[in-house]
């Protein structure tokens, strides 16, 4: 009886121990607006996916401090046009009132579609999202998007999806702060596929 109480709780310690790390070996950037950046999809994305053992840089316009929508402030490791999307496992785009700086940018254009078409995790968040319609990568794709974007989506062939989070194949969206947490769980799991 003693063996079978200790057996379950090593696994359980084991188990646990072993879903910390259990993104060792992939590479996310989360690209952020240069100004008015989402605080907490940023930190919770950031937060999470490092706590798991992906190795986390932060891409902007600039590698000066940027700041949050709510006082945060962040110093990004690379500059966008540095950024290759073949250095990564996954791409995520954080939201906030400034992510609309990215909704006609060809630079991130390509990164999302190089992104996508080598089967690498594409995610975006709040109004984020409106990017990769603008990119062309979600049509025909479910997603969302903060609710005042919906048409964006639309408009970009989306098929649109009032869930907080969702995905289609390697395409993660979320509709915003609410889904902070979910977003990056999600980014996990299809990390781990």
């Amino acid at each position: 009886m003693e063996k079978l109480f200790f057996v379950p709780v090593f696994f359980l310690l084991f188990s646990s121990a072993s879903n910390a790390q259990d993104l060792n070996s992939k590479k996310v950037v989360l690209i952020i607006p240069q100004d008015q950046f989402q605080d907490e999809e940023f930190s919770q994305s950031k937060n999470i996916l490092s706590s798991k053992g992906a190795d986390v840089k932060v891409a902007s316009t600039t590698i000066d401090f940027v700041k949050g929508m709510y006082g945060d402030k962040v110093k990004p490791d690379l500059l966008i046009d540095n950024l290759s999307a073949h250095d990564f496992d996954a791409i995520v785009l954080i939201g906030g009132m400034g992510a609309s700086q990215y909704w006609n940018d060809s630079r991130i254009f390509k990164i999302v579609q190089d992104a996508y078409s080598q089967n690498s995790i594409v995610a975006a968040i709040c109004i984020a999202p409106v990017t990769l319609a603008n990119a062309g990568i979600l049509r025909g794709k479910r997603a969302t998007v903060s609710s005042s974007e919906e048409d964006e989506l639309v408009a970009g062939g989306a098929i649109y999806s009032t869930n907080p989070v969702v995905r289609d194949g390697n395409i993660i969206t979320a509709s915003g702060p609410v889904a902070a947490n979910d977003f990056p769980e999600e980014i996990s799991r299809a990390l781990n596929r």
